[in-house]
């Protein structure tokens, strides 16, 4: 997917396909088609239709080799790819070659049908990014001499003077030229606390502006700005994951070179010291012999067997691969504001003078915030619902709000707008505890403040001890100052903290974490969007998570209690566990099948019920991946 394909505005259809129903996606249809091909031919075969049993398993052995046998070849021609899809081929054509086209049908439904899944699994839909840039306006108002003129939003170039006016989004990045105000950039920092701007202060893009009007001079255009930048590098990042090898791949690489000269080694010698068509039947039964059969059935009966029981305790895993990386992750590093946090800032602190009562600081600053629609408002009413409205109320952006109320005049507002007084250093504390201060003045002395804060989530400190005892190291990332994030770190026991970075900065810190050992990344919003997609694994809190989010990760949680981590952690691991076990069972097979079949100890028949009593074992195994356990 190019970035071209993301431009403002345009319209596609992939939403569409996405709900093509499996009846109407080939990729589907065909596997199933094969299957139902073979079953047919069992019955058929088994009733005497003899005739009609060959050609429908002939039928199935098409419709399924179609599925992965044409890819296989054209890798290993084009690029010399070897991978388990020719193993397989070159089994299925060693078994027809044999005249057993009823083994060589399951073998091609098996795999075939496996490997469906594992794509549709994979085919996710990128709505996510689409929705990111609906936070671009599809216009923007640009003053040109004393006149305002609308124009498309892409249109934009940097140099313009934007005029953004309260409750509008900023159309692109840029540096305030004129007028005070603050805005709201949780979705592009993941920043909960709206943020105050002046004149020379930057502002991004997707930004929302929360009160008065502002001048905004663009220094990037329409297209080129921090959210295309956001967009772009979560598709490199997907890109790169998505040419990772699967598991099966990556031993099917040697094992398919190996196979192939074992086969010719005796087929080729055997000729010159014997009966050449004995050697030659030998060497295709050595091809059946290694046919990896437990070990393309077994990964993903276990992984869909662990991925339906993680779903059951609200953790959503999207693919087989994603599975599979889950299992190695010894790493975790989380987003704070609205993973590690409420995302829902509070009254955390009031602090007084002699000249009133926490109760009637509350009450003064609650009277007034009933006016505003600043989301710190928000927390100070809820603290005070009782508190009456105040009359000639002023609000001046960026700065405060002033109103009277018992008979005097109530200033409330910033400590860089309004005088700490004797309470410097009580606010200096509050604000290294992690807080923003509002500063509270009753007939312009003041009289107290309050500090507000986006409270960790109660969980946290525990989910941190258990991810300690299952020996995974744990990271915060924020865009926050670092003074919050120390504070907050420190609250929930996290020793790594790295604070004031960008969507591409955190991308750049997982990369970094990435390279020692496999990390999972854990956010929300669409700033950690770039860190989801980079990381080995990266983890979605679906339900209050937006839709960039949930689509750059591989895994999504439906709930917000974040005691699932240690829990999925441990389901995966197990589940990661089985697999290794189905794995060296299903090489040990290969292993002590080669030899018997090279001295002709095991016939053909012999081979393939060997292997099938192996798919039956591993198949029983990957079953135990069901089974959940809590967290410990």
């Amino acid at each position: 997917m190019s970035a071209d394909c993301c431009a403002p505005g345009e319209v596609t259809d992939q939403h569409d396909a996405e709900a093509v129903r499996w009846w109407k996606d080939l990729g589907v249809l065909v596997p199933v088609l094969s299957g139902v091909s073979f079953v047919t031919g069992l019955v058929c075969e088994w009733s005497g239709a003899a005739l009609a049993g060959q050609v429908l398993f002939w039928t199935g052995l098409l419709l399924g080799g179609s599925t992965f046998a044409p890819g296989a070849l054209r890798g290993l021609l084009t690029q010399g790819r070897l991978g388990i899809g020719l193993l397989m081929t070159i089994s299925a054509i060693g078994a027809v070659i044999l005249g057993y086209v009823e083994e060589a049908a399951a073998l091609a439904f098996l795999y075939s049908i496996a490997e469906a899944l594992e794509d549709k699994a994979m085919d996710r839909a990128r709505s996510g990014l689409r929705a990111l840039l609906k936070l671009v306006p599809d216009t923007a108002t640009v003053k040109q001499g004393e006149a305002l003129i609308d124009i498309a939003a892409a249109d934009l170039t940097a140099g313009q003077v934007l005029v953004v006016r309260a409750g509008e989004r900023v159309a692109t990045d840029g540096i305030v030229t004129q007028g005070h105000s603050s805005v709201d950039t949780s979705a592009v920092t993941g920043e909960s606390i709206p943020v105050g701007l002046a004149p020379g202060d930057e502002v991004l893009a997707g930004s929302i502006n929360i009160s008065g009007v502002l001048e905004v001079e663009t220094t990037a255009s329409g297209t080129d700005n921090s959210l295309t930048t956001i967009v772009n590098l979560v598709e490199q990042a997907q890109a790169e994951k998505g040419d990772r090898a699967r598991l099966a791949d990556r031993i099917a690489r040697p094992l398919v070179p190996g196979v192939l000269v074992l086969a010719l080694l005796v087929a080729g010698i055997g000729s010159l010291l014997g009966d050449p068509e004995l050697w030659i039947t030998r060497a295709l039964v050595v091809l059946v012999a290694a046919s990896p059969c437990a070990l393309a059935i077994s990964v993903p009966v276990t992984v869909v067997s662990a991925i339906g029981a993680a779903s059951k305790f609200g953790v959503v895993i999207k693919s087989g691969a994603a599975f599979e990386r889950f299992g190695g992750i010894r790493h975790v590093a989380l987003d704070k504001t609205g993973t590690l946090t409420r995302n829902e800032p509070s009254v955390a602190r009031v602090l007084t003078t002699s000249e009133a009562s926490e109760e009637q600081v509350l009450g003064w600053a609650a009277s007034l915030e009933r006016h505003s629609t600043h989301p710190l408002a928000t927390a100070i009413t809820d603290a005070a619902p009782r508190a009456k409205a105040a009359s000639d109320v002023s609000e001046t952006a960026g700065h405060g709000i002033t109103g009277r109320t018992d008979g005097a005049v109530i200033a409330v507002g910033s400590p860089r707008w309004l005088d700490s007084g004797g309470l410097t250093s009580q606010v200096a504390a509050l604000e290294d505890e992690g807080m923003t201060v509002v500063m509270v003045h009753r007939d312009q002395v003041p009289v107290g403040a309050i500090g507000v804060r986006d409270e960790l989530r109660p969980e946290v400190p525990e989910v941190i001890r258990i991810l300690a005892r299952q020996d995974i190291g744990v990271t915060m990332l924020t865009g926050d100052n670092p003074r919050t994030a120390r504070a907050l770190g420190m609250q929930a026991g996290i020793s790594d903290v790295r604070a004031e970075l960008t969507p591409g900065d955190k991308a750049a810190a997982i990369a970094t974490l990435t390279r020692s050992q496999p990390t999972a990344m854990i956010g929300d919003g669409i700033n950690d969007a770039p860190a989801l997609a980079t990381a080995d694994l990266g983890i979605a809190m679906g339900a209050t998570g937006s839709d960039a989010a949930i689509e750059s990760a591989d895994v999504a949680f439906t709930g917000n209690d974040l005691r699932l981590i240690p829990r999925a952690l441990a389901h995966s691991h197990r589940g990661r566990a089985i697999i290794d076990q189905n794995i060296i069972l299903s090489i040990l097979i290969i292993t002590v099948l080669l030899p018997l079949a090279i001295t002709g100890v095991l016939g053909l028949a012999a081979v393939v019920l060997v292997h099938e009593l192996a798919e039956v074992i591993v198949i029983l195994n990957g079953l135990r991946a069901a089974r959940t356990h809590p967290a410990r």
